[in-house]
């Protein structure tokens, strides 16, 4: 049996799509043990997928302690994988990647690592497709594998009944309107950096709740409830009387069943974005000024998958700019990213999947 280790740390958003990988080797090797290396708090946007075999958790001990990440190298090494995919490719998957033993190995390309692996693959530097590079990178990772498959580029995520009749029942205690369409907002990014201006977001809602007839879900955790509260207290009262401001979910897995019954995500870019695409849910992204937008606008068309960034409208401002630059004055750049820009965009998407 062939014995394929993917690697993969970081955030929910990234585990979602690097799981492709494990999705399409499902498909080429359907007798395989295909193990998928995340964080530990990444496990649950992948429970239910059966294109993997063993989950590998690597968790914050071995993240802050060399000697805790070496013992879990030579644990992996135990298992003798033929095939390590490395789509992480930094320094704890560099030594987790050469300590494995595997007889062949995969990699990004990146100077002074090249011997750690058999093949180096060079990160694209634009799309070739509407599939965005986020996707296209990770699916460059199986090219020395020479598969014969059709390959499937759209992450995935599972619930069971279980989870589906949660979301029914908790929409009915909320007494959602049925009879109207649901807008989920991704109201917070990962970090101030990535977060669009509160008074900006509350003016964008203002104007969609102007706009349309419709239910709005505000997403969130429950440490970022006084954040959301500003946001909310923006809101015109005609706006707040549309928003379900408690109806949340507890932890992720409820998040993704809440989201299944929404129509439409909108709002900042982050792992609830890619939750909703891979529940086939359209999307509207707005961008931090410092983020790639070819990167992670996945699956754009125009249509099902739409976003904005401030060069989309000045891009003078990126002139001659770093990524170093742009993120150090990130929260200043956003201010110029009006909501008359977003709303103008906003809206004619929205009426292609809000009206009848």
């Amino acid at each position: 049996m062939v014995r394929i280790l993917v690697i993969q740390h970081k955030m929910i958003g990234d585990v979602l799509v690097s799981s492709i990988i494990c999705n399409n080797l499902r498909k080429a090797y359907p007798n395989a043990q295909i193990d998928y290396l995340v964080n530990d708090n990444t496990v649950s946007v992948l429970k239910g997928n059966s294109n993997i075999s063993n989950l590998i958790i690597f968790d914050k001990k071995m993240q802050k302690s060399f000697f805790e990440l070496t013992k879990f190298a030579f644990q992996i090494r135990k298992n003798k994988y033929d095939l390590v995919i490395d789509a992480y490719s930094k320094l704890q998957s560099w030594i987790i990647t050469l300590l494995s033993g595997a007889k062949q190995k995969i990699s990004y390309k990146k100077t002074g690592r090249t011997f750690l692996y058999d093949y180096n693959i060079p990160l694209a530097k634009n799309p070739s497709s509407n599939f965005g590079l986020a996707i296209e990178r990770r699916l460059s990772l199986l090219s020395p594998l020479n598969l014969t498959i059709s390959i499937d580029p759209f992450p995935k995520v599972f619930l069971d009944q279980e989870e589906i009749k949660f979301a029914t029942a908790l929409f009915e205690q909320h007494k959602i309107d049925e009879s109207r369409k649901t807008i989920m907002v991704s109201l917070l990014g990962s970090e101030k950096l990535k977060t669009y201006p509160p008074q900006y977001m509350a003016a964008i809602l203002d104007s969609v709740s102007d706009s349309f007839q419709i239910n709005i879900v505000f997403n969130y955790f429950p440490s970022q409830i006084e954040e959301a509260r500003i946001i909310y207290n923006y809101c015109t009262t005609k706006t707040q009387k549309n928003i379900y401001f408690n109806l949340l979910g507890a932890d992720l897995r409820q998040y993704i069943a809440i989201m299944s019954k929404c129509d439409v995500i909108v709002g900042n870019d982050g792992g609830a974005i890619n939750l909703a695409k891979a529940l086939g849910k359209p999307s509207f992204i707005i961008f931090s000024p410092w983020i790639e937008k070819k990167i992670w606008a996945t699956f754009e068309d125009g249509i099902h998958h739409t976003s904005i960034h401030l060069k989309d409208v000045l891009p003078e401002f990126f002139s001659d700019k770093t990524e170093k630059e742009l993120k150090e004055n990130a929260i200043s750049l956003y201010e110029n990213l009006k909501p008359e820009f977003v709303i103008k965009k906003m809206i004619p998407f929205l009426q292609q999947h809000l009206l009848p």
